[in-house]
């Protein structure tokens, strides 16, 4: 006896081997056999085979009016055998029975299971909205069918070129769009990203790059709401005897920090770091502080950026040379001759800012021969650094000695190995880039002394503002680093805690509030302290244990290092333009780490770490081709020419001091799922 039976919402056809009161065994087609309980049985039969059944029943179930069936269906609950002797013959076959049971089981729109092998007829309204939307459906599925096919030769459709950001990476998996893309790629069987870029979807391998980061950090844009700087009304006093400066790259628009040097020659030197005020004017909740809080940060790229906060309210509170500018000052005393710290005060005042000197402008005048020698001239010096020739001398003689104690705590020097890079897009003058532009890459040394002066200063400020916050019981954002032992990272929390990188006991960053939002953050902390001192921790925004402080804490960590792997994402496209417009086939490289099957290499005069084939020895200096650059995933690999030299015993060790993981290319990881279920063909066939 063969036995048609429902088993996990399909129906099956097999020949019984035994049977019991309650279930049969059952062997199918296959050879497979199962156990089947006796009330998913629907139909006994001694011939056809199952098969020949299965087979006939579905070709008459496929030929059936399921208006006309839904019309002779007797009201109430039926059963297939009943609808089969209405629809097809008052004696209806096996084969006829088969068929209505399997038109019925299919076609929930004008049916609805009532039990194994009963139905009920749906409401003639629901079967008008059921029909309706199948039509809809149909002309969808024509629609994906069409953009598939124009994917396939080449062409992309504007709806899909619309979308293209959210199908890549964002998708919803049912929109047509979506599923025109995994039909092509299953078609032509190709890489959803290779089929796009071939049908033009992506208008360049920059704004790829550039939009992509825009849909998943800016989907609203990078444009601000009309947003009116408040202005800072408390009184506040001018500094008496300050001539502040800062120090910063041409294009800083957001001058947050300022230094100036007092008592030269008395014996005791007063150092100023001053620090643009806009937590003075700012208050948690704001408009503004809403703006900065969803932001975090500037971000950075060759070329272009995207401030945390309008230019109308920087330009409020940035420190701009010719007046005086509402600062948060550190003021730190030292003895003139042994640079001993004596103390160090905080206050909340207007500083006259002087000037504002430049990196670029100096760098090749302000060198460590004309800081350490009065004697030393140099040719082309700009007036406004040959005035500040004392301060600066004398700052960079204490940041030397700072690096020096930092370094005793931290146990080993700090490296300066490899420069600084710096990225400049000829023509671009600070807008938006259209990536074609040609690129020039400079550098500068690490620790150059304008660079040690200023960092040196700051390091000053954190560390000696996170600690007193810590005294005082303040809450505040705090970087930490437990050790310098392998595998230990710099952390942010809310305690204060030594930095070991660092060589200091407590560090809070608080010398950018116009470009980073933990900054801020920390600047209306250090505010109450300097106001309320032993109180300050009732009186401050942020109390101890504060959620919202270790929300910030949590939402800025993540855009930062967001924001950070984009600059080096565009930094890397940027070298790659680069070596393409100045036809560079071939680079001298330093092996820095082993990879299965090759190594790791990093070129010795350009920003770029890219595997190389073959197993090399760490340290081993090489000549190296570069093979076909890849501008969407950031990718060029090289083949060794030759071996430059016979690396020494310790050349293998790398580079210390540095908080950022490499950027090297990978795969772009789209979320395009071509085995996706969500995907498949409807209406398959149970």
């Amino acid at each position: 006896m063969f036995v048609l039976f429902e088993e996990a919402g399909k129906y099956l056809g097999g020949r019984v081997l035994s049977e019991a009161e309650a279930s049969a065994q059952v062997e199918l087609d296959t050879g497979k056999r199962v156990k089947v309980k006796s009330a998913n049985i629907v139909l006994r039969f001694e011939k056809p085979s199952p098969a020949e059944l299965i087979a006939e029943a579905r070709t008459l179930a496929a030929a059936m009016d399921l208006d006309l069936a839904w019309e002779f269906a007797p009201e109430g609950e039926f059963t297939f055998a009943e609808l089969a002797a209405e629809y097809f013959t008052d004696k209806p076959s096996l084969a006829e029975q088969a068929a209505a049971l399997f038109g019925l089981f299919e076609a929930p729109h004008y049916f609805r299971r009532a039990g194994k092998g009963r139905f009920k007829k749906a409401p003639a309204e629901i079967v008008q909205q059921a029909l309706a939307a199948i039509e809809k459906k149909k002309v969808i599925q024509a629609q994906i069918a069409e953009w598939a096919g124009q994917l396939a030769e080449g062409v992309c459709p504007a709806p899909v070129r619309e979308q293209l950001y959210k199908i890549l990476f964002k998708p919803d998996k049912n929109a047509p769009e979506y599923k025109a893309v995994v039909d092509a790629a299953r078609a032509t069987q190709r890489p959803p990203l290779d089929l796009l870029e071939r049908a033009g979807a992506i208008d360049s391998p920059y704004q790829f790059h550039w939009r992509r980061f825009l849909f998943e950090n800016f989907p609203k844009g990078t444009g601000f709401p009309a947003l009116a700087a408040p202005a800072i009304v408390d009184d506040l006093p001018v500094a008496s005897g300050v001539q502040a400066f800062s120090i910063d790259d041409s294009q800083t628009t957001e001058i947050d920090d300022a230094l100036s040097v007092q008592g030269l020659g008395t014996g005791t030197v007063t150092v100023g770091v001053h620090i643009a005020a806009p937590a003075l004017a700012l208050t948690p909740g704001s408009a503004i502080d809403n703006v900065a809080r969803t932001r975090m940060s500037t971000v950075y790229m060759p070329g272009y950026k995207i401030t945390m906060l309008p230019d109308e309210v920087v330009n409020t509170y940035t420190l701009l040379e010719g007046g005086d500018r509402p600062a948060v000052s550190l003021y730190a005393r030292f003895d003139e001759a042994t640079l001993e710290l004596q103390g160090t005060e905080t206050k909340l005042e207007r500083v006259p800012i002087v000037a504002n000197l430049r990196h670029d402008h100096l760098d090749t005048v302000v060198t460590q021969p004309w800081l350490e020698d009065a004697a030393f001239q140099s040719d082309n010096t700009p007036e406004a650094a040959a005035r500040l020739r004392a301060p600066l001398s004398f700052l960079f003689r204490l940041a030397k000695q700072l690096k020096a104690q930092r370094e005793v705590v931290r146990g080993k020097p700090e490296n300066f190995n490899r420069p600084d890079y710096n990225f400049r897009l000829v023509g671009n003058d600070g807008n938006e880039p259209v990536g074609n532009e040609q690129v020039q890459i400079g550098t500068r040394q690490r620790g150059a002394p304008l660079d040690l002066i200023v960092s040196e200063a700051m390091i000053l400020a954190n560390s000696t503002w996170g600690a007193w916050l810590g005294e005082l019981g303040v809450p505040g954002l705090y970087r930490s680093q437990a050790s310098l032992a392998p595998g230990i990272k710099v952390r942010m929390g809310t305690r204060s805690l030594p930095h070991a990188g660092l060589g200091v006991k407590s560090y809070a960053w608080s010398t950018s509030p116009l470009r980073r939002y933990t900054d801020l953050v920390n600047q209306w902390q250090i505010i109450a302290a300097a106001r309320h001192g032993k109180t300050a921790a009732l009186a401050a925004p942020f109390k101890p244990k504060d959620a919202d402080l270790f929300s910030i804490l949590s939402g800025f960590d993540a855009a930062y290092a967001t924001y950070n792997a984009y600059q080096g994402g565009m930094e890397r496209f940027w070298t790659l333009k680069y070596l393409q417009q100045q036809g560079i086939t071939e680079l001298e490289a330093t092996v820095i780490k082993d990879l299965p099957n090759g190594a790791l290499v990093r070129a010795e005069t350009l920003p770029l770490v890219f595997p190389v084939a073959g197993q090399q020895e760490r340290g081993a200096r090489l000549r190296v081709k570069l093979g076909e650059i890849d501008e969407i995933a950031l990718d060029v690999s090289g083949t060794v020419l030759e071996r430059l030299d016979t690396p020494k015993a310790d050349a293998a060790a790398e580079e210390e001091g540095d908080e950022e993981e490499e950027v090297v290319a990978g795969p772009i990881a789209i979320a395009v799922d071509l085995n996706d279920s969500e995907a498949a063909p409807e209406n398959t066939p149970a």
